[in-house]
């Protein structure tokens, strides 16, 4: 074996062994569209795919991210506007508000998610929901001088062992405009034997950040200067309360809050979390949903073809209604059968569970 041949194979291994190390501090996604398809939640039925594909647009420092912290206010949740566009926000969750009708936004916002690396796996206007397919952020890969001089001839090698997805929902508001909501969902590569020789992927939890770094480009794309969308995601965050209850012997949440601002926010977690909303009917505060319940995969070993399993009985969706009721400054949350009766006990705990961590 010549000289070369040793420090390529020497390059590659320490590169592989440095993947899951984050040096830098970009976003910069490429979708994964092209391998097969990581289905999650599991429930989700496999829909006909965007083909048309767009470069990643320029990377933007994760700096941005940082503007975002939270920060526990006993003021008002802030509402900041430019135009007609403004964000609103509770706890950890953020929103744009835009005075344009939902029809006149879908292509942009189309247009928004391929301009930065992703391609759409849901694109469905009759729900106002459009889904991208996992990417990785590529950027998080360590910059080094081997990547840097090998990366272009085995960029396939280099992985970051996670990926993200992001779902944008549009629903029309009372006042004639629209309210726009981002949720990401993420997986990560975890060794699943002793011998760290084989690998699964499981959910890791939401980002919030991510979700408030998108709203900003988009905030960008329809108008709004990098400076100022930087500004307004930057305000500061009121922490909203949220707590479990009973009512009729059933587990509810109790969010201090009006109709209005809870709907918004219980779309936005019912998105976030194992969730398919199938449909919604605002004028009866109702969402009918599929559920999963978040189980790591207990499949055989695979790097994409074994992310969730979509045929294991154990983990097989149920549909419910997530009643959304208001009694005046406080909004009651609680969990049906899909003929309106109350869910089983144990059902309706652990959804109620998951919907409270998530509005808390």
């Amino acid at each position: 074996m010549n000289q070369f041949s040793k420090f390529a194979l020497l390059g590659l291994s320490l590169t592989l062994g440095a993947c899951s190390v984050l040096q830098g501090d970009k976003v910069d996604y490429k979708s994964a569209g092209k391998a097969p398809s990581l289905e999650i939640p599991p429930d989700l039925t496999q829909l006909s795919r965007e083909t048309r594909y767009a470069a990643p647009g320029a990377p933007v420092t994760a700096s941005s991210f940082q503007l975002g912290q939270t920060s526990v206010q006993t003021t008002p949740t802030a509402v900041t506007t430019l135009g007609d566009v403004r964000i609103e926000r509770a706890g950890t969750q953020r929103w744009l508000v835009i005075d344009r009708p939902a029809d006149k936004l879908w292509d942009q916002v189309k247009d928004f998610w391929q301009e930065n690396g992703f391609l759409l796996a849901m694109d469905q206007t009759n729900l106002g929901i459009m889904e991208t397919d996992w990417a990785e952020n590529r950027a998080k890969i360590p910059q080094d001088f081997i990547r840097n001089t090998l990366g272009k001839v085995f960029d396939s090698l280099y992985s970051t062992g996670e990926r993200d997805k992001f779902r944008t929902r549009l629903e029309r508001n009372a006042n004639g405009g629209t309210d726009l909501f981002i949720s990401h969902r993420g997986m990560i590569e975890v060794y699943s034997s002793a011998n760290k020789d084989q690998t699964v992927w499981q959910p890791r939890a939401a980002d919030p950040e991510l979700e408030a770094e998108f709203l900003r480009r988009l905030m960008v794309k329809l108008g709004v200067s990098q400076e100022q969308s930087k500004v307004i995601v930057a305000a500061g965050i009121t922490q909203r309360g949220a707590q479990i209850s009973q009512s009729n012997g059933q587990p509810v949440v109790q969010l201090e809050e009006g109709f209005d601002r809870a709907w918004r926010r219980v779309g936005l977690s019912l998105d976030r979390t194992n969730f398919t909303v199938e449909d919604r009917d605002r004028s009866k505060g109702i969402y009918f949903v599929r559920y999963v319940a978040s189980v790591p995969d207990k499949a055989e070993p695979g790097f994409f073809s074994n992310l969730f399993s979509s045929s294991k009985k154990d983990n097989a969706p149920q549909k419910f209604r997530i009643s959304v009721v208001s009694q005046g400054n406080v909004t009651a949350v609680s969990v049906q059968n899909l003929d309106g009766s109350p869910a089983p006990a144990a059902e309706a705990q652990r959804i109620i569970q998951v919907l409270a961590t998530d509005l808390k």
